[in-house]
């Protein structure tokens, strides 16, 4: 059987409580008897005192001699003396000579006790007491100078003293149980306090073993309690904290390993895609040169596999460099030379050098810019708006227009790139900014395109604190839009 600190404190403040009283009353009790039996002897040894003094004054008065005259003095003044005696001390009174006989009794009517064992100590001259009921017997020597007379013997009554002792046992009865009782309530309601205070703990840590931790320390009080309370309360939060941090470890775990799957399944993409569009051109390349094994001495088939393998080579070049500009940023963390960017005099230069490769496919481009400043790499802001420029001319439509254009909104700049191209549908807009991914295979071909530029423009965009989106795209042409924040 399992007892709580409640009921064992309880049991415990009991049993203290009843060893104290009980110590305490047998010690004041104990006290008052030896109180009372000290002043009964004294009592009795002053009345000895008394009847000695008495009764030697009458021998010497009338009587000369010694033992004749003291048996005779005793015979004849013996029931005199005892009954003088008895009247003067409000006891019965005894008188006996030196053989043991009696020869004075103040109250013969009273009944006789055999007090023959005291007797014996008085001859010898000692002074003795015995305690039979309500009375107490108190023998003493009668001496004359040197001389022992005989015996005096008095019957003291206890009955008041017996009154009194059995009275203040009442009232300790009374009073201890009071006093139990007033004492074990308080004392039961300070431990029940005490024992409150400590299944409060409990039910705290029972609290904390669910997994239900503590907003607020479960006690508040200024002892070892409280401070136990406090220690159990940061105990929860540090277990919370820690809880919440392998938490947190764990889905960052499975976000990495998503990441990493993702970025397997990306590279079993990425090497597909580059076999697949290296093998193109190297195909055309070996086509042409079987062609001339063939007709070494056509001139014209020479001419035009010169001009066709140089065009592909220049594809190849273009490939590989994007290719690795696009792995280095995704595996190196490559320290971008920052610097304050005019973007309204970068961007104009831009379509000023770009207006050439426009012009020869029969576009324009146009630029409405507005003063704005950015902290940013200025060769990879120059890749970003050469290659967007670049796909919107690779992208258009026959005597259509290129307009860049920028907007300042509160702390940023937005920079759009306009086209009057067919539009991107809407099944590939998801996927223009993915490696190698291409919206018509056989106008990239003819184009020269390798899937590669966007993709690469978004990771340098980002680089640079930025982002890039798609606007919007229909059938009269796209607009990407690449935001910045402004140098402050």
């Amino acid at each position: 059987m399992k007892w709580s600190i409640k009921v064992k404190s309880g049991i415990f403040l009991a049993g203290l409580l009843l060893l104290t009283v009980v110590i305490l009353s047998v010690t004041v009790l104990r006290g008052i008897q030896e109180n009372q039996r000290k002043n009964h002897e004294d009592f009795l040894a002053q009345q000895s005192k008394i009847a000695n003094l008495y009764i030697t004054q009458n021998f010497l008065i009338g009587y000369e001699g010694r033992t004749a005259a003291i048996d005779r003095f005793l015979n004849e003044k013996g029931e005199e003396m005892a009954a003088n005696l008895g009247f003067m001390s409000g006891m019965h009174v005894k008188l006996f000579d030196r053989s043991g006989k009696e020869k004075g009794n103040s109250a013969p009517s009273i009944g006789e006790t055999d007090t023959s064992d005291l007797l014996k100590y008085a001859l010898n001259g000692k002074v003795a007491y015995w305690q039979k009921n309500d009375s107490m017997y108190y023998a003493a020597p009668l001496l004359n100078y040197d001389q022992q007379m005989g015996v005096i013997q008095f019957q003291y009554p206890l009955k008041d003293s017996l009154l009194f002792y059995e009275g203040i046992l009442t009232l300790f009865y009374r009073i201890g149980t009071l006093i139990f009782i007033i004492s074990f309530i308080i004392g039961y309601l300070y431990f029940s306090r005490l024992t409150g205070g400590i299944q409060k703990l409990k039910q705290a840590v029972e609290k904390i073993q669910r997994g239900r931790f503590l907003s607020h320390p479960p006690l508040k009080r200024r002892d070892e309690l409280g401070t136990l309370s406090h220690g159990i309360y940061y105990m929860s939060n540090q277990i919370a904290e820690n809880i919440a941090l392998m938490q947190q470890e764990e889905k960052k775990l499975k976000q990495a390993i998503e990441t990493l799957k993702k970025l397997e399944q990306k590279q079993k993409e990425f090497i597909g895609n580059i076999t697949h569009e290296f093998k193109t051109p190297l195909t055309v390349m070996k086509a042409y040169v079987d062609l001339m094994d063939m007709y070494p001495d056509d001139p014209r088939l020479v001419i035009d596999a010169r001009q066709n393998i140089g065009k592909v080579t220049e594809s190849l070049i273009e490939m590989v460099d994007k290719v690795l500009h696009l792995a280095s940023l995704e595996k190196y963390d490559l320290t971008s030379q920052a610097e304050s960017v005019d973007v309204k005099e970068t961007l104009l230069d831009l379509c000023e050098r770009m207006k050439g490769k426009a012009q020869k496919f029969g576009l324009q481009i146009e630029a409405c810019l507005s003063e704005a400043l950015i902290w940013a790499d200025k060769e990879s802001f120059t890749h970003v708006f050469i290659n967007l420029l670049d796909n919107a001319i690779k992208y258009n439509e026959p005597h259509g227009k290129i307009v860049v254009k920028n907007v300042v909104e509160q702390n940023r700049v937005c920079i759009d790139v306009i086209d009057t191209g067919t539009g991107i549908p809407a099944e590939a807009r998801d996927k223009i900014f993915e490696p190698f991914f291409t919206v018509n295979k056989d106008r990239s071909r003819q184009s020269g395109g390798t899937g590669l530029g966007l993709s690469l423009v978004k990771k340098l965009v980002e680089k640079q604190q930025g982002e890039i989106a798609l606007l919007k795209t229909d059938n009269k042409g796209s607009c990407f839009r690449v935001t910045f924040p402004l140098l402050s």
